[in-house]
């Protein structure tokens, strides 16, 4: 799969994973596992990149005496959600027109 493309679809996944709660970075891998294998170290570059771009916020909260950081989507973030579906569309049409050749 082309890197570039690649790199978007796992943005996009991580934004909706955090899309209906906020979360943190154990439970954001548990919750994409069934679709996407994601290590920390992938998942937290994901993370930070979101972050610069204004797609997420971060805040820092005590749990079991450490402290954790959780991540919540913004207004950006859900707008790029809402435009990877566009591309999406796009994307299986093309796909359906290489599939009928065969």
């Amino acid at each position: 799969m082309d890197a570039q493309l690649k790199k978007g679809l796992l943005d996009v996944c991580v934004l909706a994973a955090i899309q209906a709660e906020d979360s943190y970075g154990y439970k954001i891998i548990k919750d994409l596992k069934p679709c996407i294998e994601l290590s920390e170290s992938t998942l937290y570059t994901i993370l930070k990149r979101l972050e610069a771009a204004g797609m997420l916020t971060v805040r820092s909260a005590e749990h079991d005496g450490r402290l954790r950081k959780y991540y919540h989507i913004t207004e950006e973030g859900v707008r790029r959600i809402a435009e990877f579906r566009e591309e999406w569309k796009q994307m299986v049409s093309v796909y359906r027109f290489i599939m009928k050749e065969e």
